[in-house]
């Protein structure tokens, strides 16, 4: 963490009580120590022993912040790293507040030995936080949509390649098949096959498109002159295929053989995760998307198995509540809340502790719950009709009540 500045200016008096130093001087001091130089302000101030004790500690600290550069070394975590995206870039994490984030942690049940679910569009944020919390232990199951998934937070927690044995990833858009019982693993081999052979045989074809189109940009570039022998033979040597060095073949063939080996492996991840999401035990789900809520967590809820926490995180309240309502229509699902987090930052100092005048507006709201089982009675009509029978009869007032009650009005 970088605090202050660089090289700035010697400091102006505010009042007329208060002694200049040199600027030069104050920049030559500021160099050799800048303890030195706090303490030669202070000694220079004439208004610093009229002031209070706390006054006298604030001028401190702010003479310090502003001309002292600190820097800390700290150890990666989900704390650093949620303040730090919240403060700069928001937009990134869909404007999820950190103490939001520890709410998704506990409300989900994070804890090592878990098979857990994920599908979230904050950088790989709270991916990261997941496997954080549970210490490579466990497997991940992330469904991303798009080419693949984006984990640029994660990659900043620096978890050792152990930690990456147990996550899985699974593309959003074959979760239908799966549940269907359609999905099969030429869906997934058959494209990067087919895309692999075609780059293999249009290797050379590549080239020649990349040397011409090289060719009109420096011809466009180049000014207009008036050799024209010049120009084509500049032309016929970019052109030729044989002017291309045994290097460059090599470098383009290795890289085919690379990415054909990144995309077998991808395939075999793929096919694995689809074998756990298949098992439909699943110990949590965590959504936090800048999609709609309802159909993912409608559709997802069948892999989880029963009693077992599910979150969902959503900036606007709006979207969460036409998923509470659609919970509370199919069932299989109790204990749902929505909740907002309200956090308030406090100044803790020796005689002077109060809450903070500036606070945040919102951090995103949660909709938790817990699965279980789908209650067969609705399905089952004959069971229906015998507890209709047996609530009338609860109802319905026994014999020996009723003349009782008739000898008493007589």
């Amino acid at each position: 963490v970088m605090e202050g500045s660089g090289e700035q200016p010697g400091p102006q008096p505010q009042h007329p009580g208060d002694h200049r130093i040199c600027d030069g001087d104050f920049v030559v001091l500021k160099r050799e120590d800048v303890f030195k130089a706090v303490q030669q302000l202070i000694e220079n101030s004439t208004t610093f022993r009229d002031k209070t004790e706390f006054a006298q500690d604030k001028y401190i600290k702010k003479k310090k912040k502003k001309y002292e550069a600190i820097i800390t070394v700290v150890k990666p975590s989900t704390r650093i790293l949620s303040i730090m995206y919240y403060a700069r870039e928001p937009g990134k994490i869909n404007h999820m507040r950190y103490d939001t984030l520890a709410q998704m942690l506990t409300l989900g049940n994070i804890r090592a030995g878990n098979k857990m679910i994920v599908l979230e569009t904050c950088a790989g944020l709270v991916l990261g936080a997941m496997m954080e919390q549970m210490g490579g232990f466990g497997s991940i199951i992330q469904l991303y949509p798009g080419g693949g998934p984006v984990r640029a937070a994660t990659a900043c927690f620096g978890f050792p390649k152990s930690f990456l044995s147990g996550l899985y990833e699974f593309p959003l858009n074959k979760v239908d098949s799966l549940l269907q019982g359609t999905f099969s693993a030429e869906m997934l081999s058959s494209e990067p096959k087919d895309s692999a052979l075609v780059e293999e045989r249009n290797g050379t074809l590549e080239e020649k498109q990349a040397s011409e189109q090289e060719n009109e940009d420096s011809m466009a570039e180049a000014p207009e002159s008036n050799h024209p022998e010049d120009q084509e033979t500049v032309e016929t040597i970019s052109q030729d295929p044989e002017h291309m060095g045994p290097k460059e073949r090599g470098s383009k063939k290795d890289y085919i053989q690379e990415k054909q080996r990144r995309q077998e492996e991808q395939r075999k991840r793929h096919l694995e995760a689809a074998a756990l999401l298949s098992e439909r035990n699943a110990d949590g789900l965590i959504l936090a998307s800048r999609f709609h809520p309802t159909p993912l967590l409608l559709s997802l809820l069948d892999f989880v198995a029963p009693s077992r926490p599910f979150v969902v995180y959503c900036q606007y309240k709006e979207p969460l509540l036409e998923c509470y309502t659609k919970l509370r229509e199919r069932g299989g699902v109790i204990n749902l809340r929505l909740s907002e987090t309200w956090l308030r930052n406090y100044q803790v100092l020796p005689d002077r502790s109060h809450p903070k005048l500036l606070m945040s507006g919102g951090g995103g709201y949660l909709l938790s719950g817990f699965t279980v089982a789908m209650d067969n009675l609705k399905a089952d009509t004959s069971l229906k009709s015998s507890a209709s029978t047996l609530e009338s009869h609860e109802t319905e007032e026994p014999a020996a009540k009723k003349r009782k009650c008739l000898e008493s009005d007589s």
